[in-house]
């Protein structure tokens, strides 16, 4: 197949986003203020709780089959591994660009965390149409593309709230507390005069050789016994509950989360797969009906993402440094290692000869990074105003980006 060819065919879906990314940013203009700051909450809200969980589900219903989760076993360890490699080059990123602290959460977070869903949503589509494509009828693409796509929005979105989330939070909380430390009026030496003090000090019930335990108002061993056990227990109680506020299981499960779950139950349960998928099945307006729900996701997401990206135009103090350190981990980094990656497990037969599944895991690695990173530094107040500016960046830098890895997945899978 001829280079061209593959280069027309992965360039078409990218032209494609940045004409729909360029209506949402002219839309949030303030002289035309048809998608500003409220219109973009409420329909960031639509598509979250109502057109993701939607599109998903009914893709991996369609897809998804007990036979099918056999062969993808290995796309969830291939997006780990993503967030894997992606967090050691950010920590090497923090130590070159000596990013502040508020920014580390942020830096580790754009590096690890790409679009997995999103993204692929928008290119595997348009992909499928082409006709330099290398993958086959476009019908049956289009199906099993949007399950890939579907279930690794799933596992990213698991992977983003159980790991990004507490990244950010863990770096914010340490800023703030830095910060407040350096603003306290206590000097240091009457901090290292008050602990001198506290060495020194004895307690007095246990120094004192007046002190005597009598027989008579001793307790009994079992009420000793009794009471370390309930304390034992709430502790149990308390470090559990510490936990799951720490691990915020609500974010975890997130709505498209839960789309997953129904879409998986409905697609590996045959009874029900039966009643809801399919031509003839009874329940198949249902189904019908959640897909064109679900189609509503797309274009929707990209014109929000053209409208955050104004946010970006205003600058701010964020070192250049470390916008090229991201774009360079994303970009040039992560993609050279995912080709290891997967040619590895395809050598070692752990991936099946499939040319779309094969392009998909290839993909996985050279996404810009994801969209609700700006959702998690807004919830925390660290790093909003930078983080635009570097999703501005690297999004205008994924259209030559995703052109070129594009084009050079094809050509390794065709």
């Amino acid at each position: 197949m001829a280079l061209l060819d593959l280069f027309i065919a992965a360039s078409i879906p990218v032209v494609k986003v940045l004409l729909v990314t360029a209506l949402g940013s002219f839309l949030a203009l303030d002289r035309i203020n048809i998608l500003g700051d409220d219109t973009r909450k409420h329909l960031n809200n639509i598509v979250f709780f109502v057109f993701n969980p939607a599109l998903v589900g009914s893709n991996l219903a369609k897809t998804i089959t007990y036979e099918s989760m056999i062969k993808l076993w290995f796309m969830p360890i291939n997006i780990l591994i993503t967030f894997i490699i992606g967090s050691a080059l950010g920590w090497v990123v923090i130590k070159v660009t000596r990013a502040p602290p508020h920014l580390r959460g942020l830096v580790l977070g754009c590096c690890a965390a790409g679009n997995l869903g999103n993204m692929l949503l928008i290119i595997i589509p348009t992909v499928c149409k082409e006709k330099g494509s290398p993958f086959g009828a476009p019908d049956v693409c289009h199906q099993i593309g949007m399950g890939y796509a579907s279930l690794s929005m799933a596992v990213g979105a698991v992977y983003l709230w159980s790991y990004v989330y507490n990244i950010v939070r863990i770096s914010s909380r340490k800023s703030s507390k830095e910060a407040e430390i350096n603003d306290s009026p206590v000097s240091k030496s009457s901090i290292e005069t008050s602990i001198s003090q506290l060495q020194s000090y004895e307690e007095p019930l246990l120094s004192s050789k007046h002190f005597v335990v009598s027989e008579d108002n001793a307790l009994p061993c079992t009420r000793y016994e009794v009471e370390a056990q309930v304390a034992s227990l709430d502790k149990v109680k308390q470090y559990f509950g510490m936990l799951l506020r720490k691990l915020n299981l609500k974010r975890l499960f997130a709505p498209s989360t839960t789309g997953a779950i129904v879409g998986f139950i409905v697609g590996l349960v045959p009874q029900i797969r039966m009643l809801m998928i399919g031509d003839a099945a009874p329940l198949r307006v249902i189904e019908d009906s959640v897909s064109l729900v679900g189609d509503g996701a797309i274009p929707a997401l990209t014109l929000i993402m053209g409208g955050n990206l104004l946010k970006g135009l205003q600058g701010s103090g964020i070192q250049k440094s470390i916008i090229v350190g991201v774009v360079v981990a994303r970009y040039i980094a992560l993609p050279l290692i995912g080709i290891a990656v997967v040619k590895g497990a395809v050598h070692f037969g752990l991936v099946p000869a499939n040319p779309l599944y094969q392009f998909v895991l290839y993909l996985q690695f050279s996404l810009p990074p994801a969209m609700n990173i700006g959702t998690i530094t807004q919830l925390f107040g660290a790093g909003e105003s930078e983080c635009s500016v570097i999703m501005l960046w690297t999004y205008a830098l994924a259209s030559i980006s995703l052109t070129i890895w594009s084009t050079v997945f094809m050509w390794l899978v065709a």
